[in-house]
């Protein structure tokens, strides 16, 4: 064996787990394999050991009928029954090829017809399995626990199949499997409780078995058969066999059998939510030939086990997850309970919080402060570990091996092996962490896993011990049940429950001060207000008879004190407005209103303002047309929108307002001939406190604000729309009155 540098066992090791699986090009010589095209019915490619099995001699070849290779009666039934339905309820097909029956595997792939095609072993079973079959899904169904379940499988398949050995082989958290069931011919060793490494089943391989429930070798020492020819004929590619039963494994894993004293395998799929979950691996010491009835049985077997475990974990979990709901309603109450911050009730209850994880420790962070109980790393560590938590992209973060994912937990292994732990989605630094301490093991590998990867003549050899070797295994702790996963995932749900009513309740309270203080503001600035008002009329009448230069100026200085009165009192009003729609406490009270009077009164307020402007100001309805409406309120949103548009249309401009019936409703528009409304402004005219600067310094900015609240409080809607350079249009509906 010579040495070799990492570098190139690294570069070994990633040829071998790149190595083309899916397009080995040649096929297990045990069955033979036929690619047709189903559009003309022609073998595209076949197997070299295919004209043989088929008794056909040498005259037989890829690009020939499909009804050359089997014969016109076959091919015609076979077209027949894949035309009739699913393939999977077609399997086997049986096919008489001259003088032999042959079992057919049919299925679709890659725009191709595989028809696979095995004869029977020598000694097959007399009678189908169905019976046993319905005995052992009964006693899979019967099962009160995992142990149990996997006890019954590896049993009743070993019985069934005649196998050496049967194993339930499990994937841990890193990728490696344990042994976790097995039955075995008395006199062969046992690897019960025994890990296998992750480079023993690469990733590659890993998808295949879990793309396919069941994969065979009923002998490791098979020459492969190769397709004839090399390359598909329509697009000169490898041939894709990632779902033939056939398909030719890996040399390397072929070698790796027989180190392990296998030369038949068969390997059946566990899943778990389309995850591989695990294997049930069957080796036999002899080559073993498994009929199809007896391998689809098997596979029944593992799709019932696949449900099983599912069902069976999950109703462990929810054990274990009742275990814990007293504790969480402790927690949770406390949370509800806490004066500050949420975490506050959990630093209140260390006990509790401990005990909810099974943990040695944990640590509570609320911004600048950091809480810790039992055994924890030291404050800047615990911070450290806070900041990596919260990169995190899961809402809950789990390890009982910190130290891979986090290396600077290697130095307080002792206390902090293993991490559950959770953040909230705050402003401010947060989080809860639990710790587990170091629990030292020695773990048995089937050989050692670091002499796994053997190189010779540089080529990547499997390795050849399986002997048992022990390993002790530093910086992990205790797992984490699923139960405890559940239960802080549960934690955190009540956490952001509470934060989120906290968060509520403070805006409730903020918008409940503000109203209270603007009506407060409001009351006590309408006195002063007025009395201001009423001075300053009579201040206007003692100097209106005066002619004198000083009467004049302060004429004109009473004037200018009674529009920023004027306006001071439109402001207070606009604010109470904005408060009541706001806090949804804006009320009103409709009663049936004339459309043509409300445009009246409107016409009379608005002329003068157009006529200083030469604006040609209409008003159109159609008769009789009644809406229900609070008068003064929708005189209130129609003097704003007239009013506005007065403001900026040009002179001599043109607003017409206009009022239609469209089904229940009444649609209100009023339309000007002013400069428009931008494009990027549009979206934001109801916004608060938006204002068009250029000819209106004097808005507050809640004018559209307010009507849109109105009119909406009338079960309406208020929109705009503007092309500038040609004007902008209000529309607005409101309900009709009903007919008496």
């Amino acid at each position: 064996m010579t040495s070799t540098t990492e570098q190139n066992l690294n570069e070994l090791l990633q040829n071998c787990a790149d190595e083309p699986i899916r397009i080995p090009g040649a096929i297990q010589p045990h069955g033979a394999l036929l690619t047709v095209d189903e559009l003309s019915w022609t073998v595209q490619q076949a197997s070299a050991n295919a004209s043989r099995m088929l008794s056909g001699g040498d005259d037989l070849r890829a690009g020939q009928p499909l009804s050359a290779w089997i014969g016109e009666g076959e091919a015609q039934a076979l077209r027949e029954a894949v035309a009739g339905g699913a393939l999977e309820d077609i399997h086997p097909l049986l096919l008489h090829c001259g003088s032999q029956v042959l079992d057919g595997l049919i299925h679709r792939h890659d725009g191709l017809l595989f028809v696979e095609l095995e004869p029977p072993p020598d000694q097959a079973p007399t009678r189908g399995p169905e019976q046993s079959l319905s005995r052992i899904l009964r006693r899979l169904q019967s099962a009160k626990s995992l142990a149990e379940l996997y006890d019954i499988s590896v049993n009743e398949i070993r019985a069934l199949t005649g196998y050496d050995r049967v194993l339930i082989y499990r994937f841990q958290e890193q990728g490696h499997g344990q042994v976790i069931a097995e039955s075995v011919t008395p006199g062969l060793g046992t690897y019960q409780g025994v890990f296998f490494p992750a480079s023993d089943i690469p990733e590659q391989a890993r998808e295949l078995y879990r793309l396919n429930w069941l994969r065979i070798i009923p002998d490791a020492a098979y020459v492969p058969a190769p397709m004839v020819p090399a390359l598909r004929p329509d697009n000169g590619q490898p041939l894709d066999m990632s779902y033939a039963v056939l398909r030719s494994v890996s040399p390397i894993h072929r070698q790796y059998m027989r180190n392990m004293g296998v030369l038949s395998s068969m390997s059946i799929s566990l899943l778990k939510e389309e995850r591989l979950w695990g294997l049930i691996s069957c080796g036999n010491r002899q080559p073993l030939r498994v009929p199809h009835a007896l391998r689809a049985a098997c596979q029944t077997i593992g799709q019932v086990l696949s449900m099983q475990i599912s069902a069976l974990e999950n109703l462990q979990a929810q054990r274990q997850r009742q275990a814990k709901d007293g504790l969480l309603k402790c927690l949770a109450s406390a949370m509800i309970d806490a004066e500050n911050d949420v975490y506050q009730g959990l630093v209140q209850h260390p006990h509790e919080l401990l005990t909810l994880a099974d943990a040695g420790g944990a640590a509570v962070i609320i911004d600048d402060q950091l809480q810790l109980f039992g055994q924890c790393p030291t404050a800047e560590q615990v911070r450290a570990l806070q900041r990596w938590v919260q990169q995190q992209p899961a809402p809950v973060v789990g390890t009982s091996s910190l130290s891979e994912s986090f290396p600077e937990a290697r130095d307080y292994h002792a206390v902090a092996s293993g991490l559950l732990a959770f953040s909230l989605p705050k402003p401010v630094a947060n989080a809860v962490l639990w710790f587990r301490p170091e629990v030292k093991e020695s773990v048995r590998w089937s050989g050692n896993p670091d002499a796994s990867n053997a190189v010779v003549s540089d080529r990547l050899q499997p390795r050849e011990s399986f002997e048992a070797w022990k390993r002790q295994v530093d910086g992990t702790s205790l797992p984490w049940t699923v139960g405890e996963l559940y239960a802080v995932s549960d934690l955190r749900r009540s956490a952001l429950e509470s934060d989120l009513s906290r968060q509520v309740l403070r805006e409730k309270d903020a918008v409940q001060a503000r109203d209270e203080l603007v009506a407060v503001v409001s009351h006590d600035l309408r006195s002063p207000l007025t009395a201001i008002v009423m001075q300053c009329g009579m201040m206007q009448r003692l100097v209106t008879a005066d002619a004198s230069p000083a009467s004049k100026r302060l004429h004109l200085a009473i004037n200018t004190l009674q529009r920023a009165t004027a306006r001071m009192t439109n402001l207070l009003e606009d604010l109470l407005d904005t408060s009541k729609i706001e806090a949804g406490r804006y009320s009103i009270s409709p009663h049936p209103v004339e459309i043509s009077q409300l445009f009246e009164d409107a016409w009379s307020l608005l002329t003068p303002l157009a006529l200083n402007k030469s604006i040609d100001l209409t008003f159109s309805t159609e008769p009789t047309l009644k809406i229900m409406a609070d008068p003064e309120r929708m005189f209130q949103v129609l003097s704003n929108l007239v009013g506005n548009a007065i403001k900026f249309t040009p002179r001599e401009g043109r607003i017409s307002v206009i009022a239609v019936a469209e089904g229940d409703v009444a649609l209100i528009s009023v339309a000007d001939s002013g400069a428009g409304i931008a494009p990027d402004q549009l979206p934001h005219v109801f916004e608060r406190y938006w204002r068009i600067r250029e000819g209106n310094p004097s808005g507050t900015g809640l004018g559209l604000y307010i009507s849109q609240g109105i009119v909406r409080a009338h079960g309406g809607e208020l929109t705009a729309s503007s092309e500038p350079g040609e004007g902008s249009v209000f529309r607005f509906t409101v309900p009709l009155a009903m007919q008496a």
